[in-house]
């Protein structure tokens, strides 16, 4: 298992400005931090290198793209052995319109966020991908109708 890197109050600095705008240029993002380019740059190279920052990517408005529909879905398994869990997991991963899985406690064993066009679109993901992997209890559905907050920027958790 790959060590968790150990970040300081200037690679968290770094990481929320880049999470605000990753498109920003080192000198930009030296001058937010309080770092010559240089040296920000370097810390940058090193935060990609150990693992702490793992890519970059575009925000996308889903309405836009064509996927206005978001599904939360909360799937629990009928059997919790290695190769039901394997099996779902690794299917699960596989499917374009599932965007996360989360692993959960509680009632329910995962929390899926799915986009999907219309209902009909969301009838057959359920038809189509989820029914055929096997071994699910049960599936619980919500619709988002509306979002309150989405951010991508971590707090700042002070030194």
């Amino acid at each position: 298992m790959p060590q968790t890197p150990r970040l300081d109050a200037t690679d968290r600095r770094i990481i929320r400005a880049l999470q605000r705008n990753g498109r920003m240029t080192n000198l930009d993002l030296a001058e937010e931090v309080g770092l010559s380019p240089s040296p920000c740059l370097r810390r940058l190279r090193a935060l990609e290198k150990n693992g702490a920052i793992r890519g970059y990517s575009v925000e996308v408005d889903a309405k836009a793209y064509g996927l206005p529909v978001t599904v939360m879905v909360r799937v629990t398994l009928d059997g919790h052995d290695e190769g039901t869990v394997q099996r779902f997991e690794s299917q699960i991963r596989a499917i374009p319109e599932v965007l996360e899985c989360f692993v959960m406690s509680g009632l329910s064993d995962y929390l899926l966020r799915v986009v999907v066009g219309d209902l009909e679109d969301y009838e057959r993901f359920v038809r189509a991908r989820l029914h055929p992997i096997g071994g699910i209890g049960s599936i619980d559905t919500s619709f988002v109708y509306g979002v309150v907050k989405r951010s991508q920027v971590y707090p700042d958790i002070g030194d």
